[in-house]
């Protein structure tokens, strides 16, 4: 919900009705929007999601931190193997190491709330447990070194650092996913000493959000501009984007932002400028022990 919807303590609690129409309306704003969904309070927890950019100082409780872990571990991970790992950063000195590697012109403006978020979370595609049975077993350890086995520790990675952050959102706290490590990867690599067969997918801001500065909940395109059933042919831009957009500049204009289109966002941000260090990953993960065959 958007600062200016969030009901104040002393309100009386929404109905459901209202509160799911609210999470619909903010998800989607004016374009077509299901009309008829099961609603779960993981749903309810999914649908409500928001990007914290705000923390307040109190720090993560170890049962907080174990539940957001024990989350991440329930998530799917491929034919059982557990190919990832994660790194909590609540070292304040550690911590300004990472974010002042991370800092660049071009990022800037990312990095207050980094470096005010009590915990970073290192997601981190981790194949180096596998790699030490299989070589202890004399067994072929050739196969982690085809593209196949960097997708599978990636895609790992990320299943459970989303259930980790809707575990997060369901007790109240806020998250923001930081892309922006994978700027330095061979840096970071270097600086936690991880193993061959590893690196860092993403890192994840985590804490109690500041409630002066909740921010608001970024629209989403309409459900017919992602989903395609069966044989359907892909959705033409055109047929979706102008209300998209619609949907997108309401939300920056309510957020005081500038007025820039979704279209604009996309070439920014797949400019070589915003790159800012992507575009050496290849090395760094080659460098980690990854063939990509």
């Amino acid at each position: 919900m958007s600062d200016e919807a969030s009901p104040s303590p002393t309100a009386e609690p929404l109905s459901d009705d209202v509160r799911h129409d609210q999470y619909l309306s903010e998800r989607y704003g004016a374009q077509p929007r299901p009309d008829d969904l099961e609603w779960t309070p993981a749903v309810e927890t999914m649908l409500a999601h928001r990007s914290v950019r705000a923390f307040t100082p109190t720090p993560l409780t170890e049962r907080e931190l174990a539940t957001v872990i024990a989350a991440a571990q329930s998530a799917p991970t491929s034919s059982n193997l557990h190919l990832w790992s994660v790194i909590v950063i609540d070292d304040d000195a550690l911590r300004a190491r990472i974010m002042d590697l991370a800092d660049s012109p071009n990022q800037s403006e990312n990095f207050a709330f980094m470096r005010q978020a009590p915990t970073v979370l290192l997601w981190v595609a981790d194949a180096s447990r596998n790699e030490e049975i299989m070589a202890a077993a004399g067994a072929d350890t050739g196969t982690l070194d085809y593209l196949d086995s960097f997708l599978t520790v990636s895609v790992d990675a990320a299943m459970a650092a989303q259930n980790a952050v809707v575990a997060a959102e369901s007790m109240g706290l806020g998250t923001c996913y930081l892309g922006s490590m994978r700027n330095l990867e061979a840096a970071l690599c270097d600086l936690l000493g991880l193993p061959p067969h590893s690196y860092v997918v993403v890192g994840l801001a985590l804490g109690h959000p500041a409630p002066e500065r909740l921010g608001g909940v970024h629209p989403r395109p309409a459900q017919a501009a992602v989903v395609r059933r069966n044989l359907d042919p892909a959705p033409a831009l055109e047929s979706w984007l102008p209300a998209y957009e619609e949907a997108y500049g309401a939300f920056r204009a309510s957020q005081g932002l500038d007025g820039r289109s979704w279209r604009e966002a996309v070439l920014r941000a797949s400019s070589r400028m915003y790159m800012d260090g992507r575009d050496e990953m290849r090395g760094a993960v080659e460098k980690q022990g990854f063939g990509l065959a």
